[in-house]
């Protein structure tokens, strides 16, 4: 898969994030990030499947803890309990740490960092979430 092709599936990841999203973009220490999380259980399903179809994309698995990482000095880890849970943390750029923690069933995370230095993560807790942030570092 092209770096085109790639970039062009994460920037639709990051308009629909945009266009569903009502919050301010937090920012702090060099690096503002934009997170959705659907409260409607079908946008949801949605979102999950999107972030499951992205990693197929990636080579890694629709379910399980993913990392694609391009760039030095970045770190990643992950921790589920329960059953179906996917996460995904994609970093582009330098000295990222991203972290996914899932407790329950059938949760999707997507963690995607660029630039350089971010550090965020994803906590989910209960069963059928979904949701995705990007982080922007500079």
């Amino acid at each position: 898969m092209t770096k085109t092709f790639k970039t062009a599936i994460v920037a639709v990841l990051a308009l629909t994030m945009g266009a569903f999203s009502l919050a301010a973009p937090a920012m702090a220490n060099g690096q503002v990030s934009v997170s959705y999380t659907p409260t409607d259980p079908d946008e949801a399903q949605a979102l999950g499947t999107g972030l499951q179809l992205f990693s197929i994309f990636n080579g890694m698995n629709a379910h399980g803890a993913n990392v694609s990482q391009n760039g030095n000095g970045n770190s990643a880890g992950g921790q589920q309990n329960g059953s179906g849970n996917g996460g995904v943390i994609y970093q582009e750029g330098n000295g990222h740490t991203g972290t996914i923690h899932q407790n329950g069933n059938n949760n999707n995370c997507g963690l995607f960092q660029f630039g350089e230095n971010t550090d965020a993560e994803c906590v989910q807790n209960g069963d059928n979430g979904s949701s995705v942030t990007g982080v922007f570092g500079f």
